[in-house]
């Protein structure tokens, strides 16, 4: 039985804190919760002053979780307020405008987009990355998309990163995927209100002031649409390549033609397409059904003269385990929704994309 972030964080809530008077949860100190396999680790990030009276709580906290079934092996840690924030993300004025550039030990940068909203991009990003950790690659992922931030959902990562000069930020790290994302550091229900240079301000300093360690790929999941931050990103990172996602239904497949477009006026090679949705088979009777359509992306491949790197069905168990902080191909691997994301690994790596 695979365990959940929210079944962890249930636990911890009837946890009292002894300052507030809340539970632990919602005081707001459970920090850097990660669950790996049958392993479970986070930070009580408490006032120095009354490490005494949290004491309890920790052991308490641990024996909790101990509790839950799946789980092997707990680590809570207490640690003090950092007294160095993470550098603010939202800067008066861009960078001086400079050529593209490499991401200090990152070998490769593929972009993972799509023409519209709603198709799937963060949902493959996110399977790509972790399908490509199993592979034995040493994979990076970088939530672009400012404005609807979902990868620290989807890879179960919780807490805000930390900074050890007020200058580079460590990034958080679960699956075995390396990851920043603009919701580490907002509130989930606060809404990110900037223009044009605090967005390319902000995606700069992600890329090259985080800590990313050496990566032989960086994923960027970008915002839907043909915006700022893909020309940012085109514009200050040697991106290797893009990958769209599209669903098979015609108004999908205009917006994804845009999207193509503009990689190709910023001569970013596109590595592939993907069909997302791409069929829906019955858990009752077994009925496929072609809800969006079908083979829409794959005329389009055929006809840009790229790869039609999979056709990814819709189903239940990709979704729930997205919501769940474990992607399908880490909750259930020998999946034949996860294979399809295992075959695009597979894929890349072959060609020596990645």
């Amino acid at each position: 039985m695979s365990i959940t972030r929210d079944a962890v964080l249930d636990a911890l809530k009837t946890l009292k804190d002894p300052v507030s008077g809340s539970d632990i949860v919602a005081a707001g100190i459970i920090r850097a919760l990660t669950i790996e396999g049958s392993n479970v680790r986070f930070v009580l990030e408490i006032d120095p002053a009354k490490s005494e009276a949290y004491a309890p709580v920790r052991d308490q906290a641990e024996a909790l979780v101990s509790d839950l079934a799946g789980v092997e092996k707990v680590s809570a840690l207490m640690t003090a307020h950092s007294t160095k924030a993470p550098p603010d993300l939202k800067p008066n004025k861009p960078a001086e405008p400079q050529g593209p550039q490499k991401i200090p030990g990152v070998a490769k940068i593929i972009a993972v987009a799509s023409g519209k909203g709603g198709v799937g991009k963060s949902t493959v990003s996110a399977n790509l990355a972790c399908a490509l950790a199993q592979a034995g690659k040493r994979v990076g992922l970088l939530d672009a998309d400012v404005y609807g931030p979902s990868q620290p959902r989807m890879l179960g990562v919780s807490g805000r990163p930390a900074s050890p000069d007020g200058k580079t930020i460590l990034p958080l790290r679960n699956h075995g995927v390396t990851m920043m994302s603009i919701g580490l550091m907002t509130n989930d229900d606060q809404a990110v209100v900037w223009r044009g240079p605090m967005l390319m301000g902000a995606l700069q300093q992600m890329m090259m002031q985080v800590q990313w360690g050496a990566l032989d790929v960086l994923i960027v999941d970008l915002p839907p649409g043909t915006g700022d931050v893909q020309m940012t990103l085109a514009q200050k990172a040697q991106v290797d390549g893009a990958i769209v996602v599209s669903t098979p239904q015609d108004v999908a497949l205009i917006d994804a033609r845009k999207g193509i477009d503009m990689f190709h006026k910023l001569n970013v090679p596109i590595l592939g397409l993907i069909e997302n949705m791409s069929t829906h088979i019955c858990s009752n009777c077994g009925h496929e059904e072609h809800i969006f359509g079908h083979g829409g992306v794959s005329a389009e491949a055929e006809k840009l003269n790229v790869p039609l790197l999979a056709e990814v069905p819709l189903h239940l168990d990709v979704r729930l385990a997205a919501d769940g902080g474990a992607p399908i191909v880490v909750s259930k691997p020998d999946s034949t929704q996860a294979r399809a994301f295992q075959d695009i690994a597979a894929a890349l790596v072959e060609r020596g994309v990645v």
